[in-house]
């Protein structure tokens, strides 16, 4: 399997001597990796292979008795005389060696080895040095000396009839060079290889090359190169006929896409064409100077004139945000921009006006429901302050009174008040003859309706039936309603307010051998105690009372004591409704351990209690109990705290356990000793 060494002498020819020494240089090296090969005899084969140069090139030659038939490769060189270049007739010269290397027979290969073996780990060296070779900068032809010094431009193209726009890409140091295909730059991003565009541009392709101000947009870049890259290559994979589904010259800029774009070039001036022209654009989040004007006219007539020409300007819409294309700026609208200025654009080049009439009549109507809303859009020109104090309305102010019915349904009467004029806004029938403010009338009463009140027609009035929403009402709302409106108040409805429930103050007492709990001067009512407790153990927010109120459940420290002093004692409510509860006094330490969550209450212990509860202090154990001295040197200390505590438990006549958790030794004979040791 020989090459024909005529054919490889013809193609050193038409290379040239330079370009075959750089060539000798490449194989020499190991930079040639064969990829497929299609052999008949040594005048008739195919070679396709991967060339470690300035950037990996691909190359392919065909050869056909004897003549080249076909040759390529992807540099430079080869594009400029489509010739024999140095890393085609690289390829040749490796393939020329490797098969050579297959005819001959080497002394320090085994009988049985197979040599393809050895040329698969040649090309393993060979991949993984020149991978070495790459990490540390050492690749051949690089001409840049500083890193970040690559700018990247964007250029708009914009088409107000389609209301299209792409962005194309310039790339360069001292020269710009266009971008001709967003896939191929992206997989030089990726793969960070190295690339020549120019006489005045070839460097790696990593970030680190960019400007630091070209940066962001090359991230958008990237982003979009790639959905055109993996879209392309979808497009192929399954339907045959189609070659490209994007271009992948440009970025066609969607809704999401201007806005993205926008943010990436915020300030700057970009290269911006329309109708054939390039100009530069500067992205700006300031507002257009567009406005509208109210001027008088004759005959009683009035007109509203926008003061630019409304259709000699683009407005492009974006996902999150509306932009104006002007003359020399892109404006990003702010919301209240867009709800105010714009939407008067809007209405007009939607309806083809330059101009909108009305009469004097309809002053009012404008006064109140249009200038409210687009105040800072409109200038008053050549009407005088008579005129205007005529129709525009004075400041709203709005009057609430809240009461309950003898449903215990809230209700609120709304008053509406101009100046020394009142009125009922739920009453239609009034025919009311001066300027109202009907925006801000429409934001009160839909305070309302946000709150749950039903319009009760029968009386003019908003009613509240439903307590989940009075509750919240009192709890949350009425806040909103004091700082929003003059609220006033009868005094039924201060009476049915949301209130805490308190147990006022506690008395514990130990009488003959008796523990007494006082809880008389709770200031709950014990007849609904447990109605309220059971809402409580619901987890309820609140509960209502008989008359009207609501109890807040919400982390009550009281309620969860009562909570645990009736399931924790078994003790009825109906004992509770007595005002006093008998317990046994060995009670008293899980009573007392209950108290000590209580906050805010006063608790009176008599003296006897206290001694109790003092007494049983493990921390503070009676220094007079003493252990029996024939046992004193065998118990450890934590037995004879055992010890003396039982003994504790014993003089307050309290039965006492030798639990697991004790930590007592409790085998059988500890068992009587510590009997033994507490009888005594």
């Amino acid at each position: 399997m020989l090459v024909d060494q005529r054919i490889i002498r013809n193609l050193c020819e038409d290379a040239g001597d330079k370009r075959t020494q750089r060539a000798k240089q490449y194989k020499e090296k190991g930079r040639v990796q064969i990829t497929k090969t299609e052999y008949k005899d040594s005048q008739t084969f195919e070679i396709s292979a991967n060339v470690i140069g300035t950037e990996n090139y691909k190359t392919y030659i065909s050869v056909y008795k004897g003549e080249v038939d076909d040759i390529t490769c992807n540099c430079q060189d080869y594009y400029k005389h489509y010739g024999v270049c140095k890393h085609t007739l690289a390829t040749v010269m490796q393939f020329a060696e490797q098969e050579m290397h297959k005819e001959q027979k080497l002394p320090d290969v085994k009988p049985h080895a197979n040599s393809n073996d050895y040329r698969n780990f040649k090309q393993m060296v060979t991949i993984f040095y020149h991978e070495e070779i790459d990490e540390i900068g050492n690749i051949e032809d690089s001409t840049i000396e500083n890193k970040g010094t690559i700018k990247l431009e964007p250029k708009i193209v914009y088409d107000k009839f389609s209301d299209n726009m792409k962005v194309e890409f310039r790339i360069g140091d001292k020269k710009m060079y266009k971008i001709k295909n967003l896939s191929e730059f992206y997989t030089r991003m990726i793969e960070k290889e190295f690339y020549h565009y120019g006489e005045k541009l070839e460097f790696v392709h990593i970030k680190e090359n960019f400007e630091e101000e070209s940066r962001p947009l090359l991230d958008f870049l990237l982003k979009y190169a790639e959905i055109i890259k993996y879209t392309n290559i979808h497009a192929n994979a399954n339907y045959r006929y189609i070659s490209k589904v994007m271009s992948e010259t440009s970025i066609v800029v969607g809704n999401s896409g201007i806005d993205e774009l926008f943010d990436t070039l915020k300030g700057k001036k970009v290269k911006f064409q329309r109708d054939i022209v390039t100009q530069d654009i500067e992205f700006t989040d300031e507002q257009p100077e567009i406005q509208f004007s109210l001027k008088k006219l004759e005959n009683d007539q009035y007109s509203i004139v926008p003061n630019i020409e409304i259709f000699k300007v683009n407005i492009i819409k974006g996902k999150e945000y509306k932009y104006i294309l002007g003359k020399e700026k892109l404006y990003r609208c702010n919301k209240e921009f867009e709800n105010t200025n714009l939407k008067l654009l809007e209405l007009f080049r939607q309806n083809y006006m330059t101009e909108v009439l009305l009469g004097k009549e309809q002053l009012s109507q404008l006064f109140s429901v249009i200038l409210p809303k687009v105040k800072n859009a409109i200038n008053i020109e050549n009407i005088s302050e008579e005129e205007i104090e005529k129709y525009q309305p004075k400041e709203l102010e709005v009057e609430v009174y809240l009461d309950f019915d003898e449903n215990d349904y809230l209700v609120a009467e709304v008053k509406f008040h101009y100046g020394d004029k009142e009125f009922n806004p739920l009453d239609e029938k009034q025919k009311l003859n001066f300027p109202r403010n009907m925006v801000q009338e429409t934001k009160a009463l839909n305070i309302f309706r946000k709150t749950g009140f039903m319009f009760d027609s029968k009386n003019l009035r908003f009613i509240l039936p439903d307590n989940d929403k009075i509750y919240q009402f009192l709890n949350e709302q009425i806040n909103l309603y004091m700082q929003k409106f003059d609220v006033l108040a009868t005094d039924k409805f201060k009476t049915k307010q949301i209130v805490q429930p308190k147990i006022g103050s506690l008395g514990v007492r130990v009488e003959n051998n008796l523990l007494s709990i006082d809880l008389s001067n709770m200031e709950i009512d014990v007849k609904e105690l447990e109605e309220i407790m059971k809402k409580y153990t619901l987890k309820k927010k609140y509960h209502r009372l008989k008359d009207g109120s609501f109890v807040n459940l919400e982390e009550n420290k009281e309620m969860e004591f009562l909570n645990k002093l009736v399931t924790g004692m078994d003790i009825s409510y109906k004992e509770l409704e007595n005002g006093e509860i008998n317990l046994p006094v060995h009670r008293s330490l899980y009573l007392n351990q209950l108290l000590k969550g209580v906050k805010g209450t006063e608790i009176i212990k008599n003296s006897e209690y206290k001694e109790i509860v003092n007494g049983l202090d493990k921390d503070q154990l009676d220094e007079d109990i003493v252990v029996p001295k024939n046992v004193e040197s065998v118990l450890r200390y934590y037995q004879k705290t055992g010890f003396k505590w039982l003994k504790i438990l014993d003089s307050y006549r309290f039965g006492g356990i030798l639990a697991d958790d004790m930590g007592l030794r409790k085998n059988h004979s500890n068992v009587i000793c510590y009997y033994r040791l507490c009888t005594k």
